[in-house]
């Protein structure tokens, strides 16, 4: 029997709403989170033209962090801090999504490390400068990207480095992004992505999508289209929570928990989900 596509679909709201409600779910009154921090990153990698800037809340639970990046600067630093000590089950309930996501990202990979995923396949991101890093991530990362060749990507969340790797890959793109502009390339980038869905092959969307809440109209957009489009996700935000919508609308996923590849030239690892693979 052939379940429907909206069977067959998780979003991220149903997720939460289930480690919230359902009692074989819900986290240990004791389970609480130890540390609360942000990470600000500011980026202009050598011979490149522009930067960016980036906010990472950080949650700690056990020996895991779960994390959801933000706006910069739109993260009150008290927020972070009340959130020390608290139990995963009541963060579940914040009012501020982040903290919902990075809470409940921490809570799934204090679970489940993804070292200890029989599924999964982990790679060292060399050590080196800061563009060498990113560009070995990006080989890594498009490469789960499921598109014929010449298809066109439709990329959402603008990082250079993975738009150059599509093109080695022999793969056109549409760059998308909240913050609009031109990539490193002069390329226009678009800021609605349901704009060019249907002209597009495959997805990347960056784990951003999954705390600013355009992930689940994303998963929705493409179980209507009745197309098979596959979606490949990148994530540092909301590593662990992807992979629980594994199968379940996200067909390959790169989780990349903290520390993340730029804090360090240090090698790093990347943990990489091939295909669709419901647990």
């Amino acid at each position: 029997m052939t379940m429907s596509a909206e069977a067959n679909t998780g979003t991220i709201a149903s997720l939460l709403d289930r480690y919230r409600t359902d009692p074989r779910l819900v986290p240990a009154s004791d389970i609480a989170v130890s540390v609360a921090f942000t990470t600000y990153q500011g980026v202009r990698h050598g011979g490149r033209s522009g930067g960016y800037r980036n906010q990472v809340l950080s949650l700690r639970v056990g020996a895991a962090t779960g994390s959801c990046a933000v706006e910069p600067g739109s993260m009150d630093p008290e927020v972070v801090h009340a959130c020390a000590g608290v139990p995963v089950t009541d963060l579940l309930h914040h009012e501020d999504s982040a903290v919902r996501v990075a809470a409940l990202d921490a809570y799934l990979a204090h679970l489940r490390p993804h070292t200890s995923d029989a599924r999964v396949e982990t790679m060292q991101v060399p050590a080196g400068d800061s563009v060498q890093r990113s560009l070995a991530r990006a080989w890594a990362v498009t490469g789960l990207v499921n598109s014929p060749q010449n298809g066109q990507v439709l990329v959402i969340g603008v990082v250079n480095s993975l738009l150059a790797c599509l093109r080695d890959r022999g793969l056109r793109y549409v760059p998308c992004d909240l913050k609009g502009g031109v990539t490193e390339w002069g390329e226009a980038i678009v800021t609605d992505f349901t704009e060019a869905l249907d002209d597009c092959d495959a997805v990347l969307a960056s784990g951003m999508m999954l705390g600013n809440g355009t992930f689940d109209r994303l998963l929705a957009l493409v179980a209507a289209s009745g197309r098979p489009i596959p979606i490949a996700v990148f994530a540092q935000s909301g590593a662990a929570v992807a992979r629980e919508l594994l199968g379940r609308g996200v067909d390959a996923l790169s989780a990349e928990p903290y520390p993340f590849f730029w804090l360090t030239g240090e090698a790093s690892p990347v943990h990489l989900y091939r295909g669709s693979c419901p647990r």
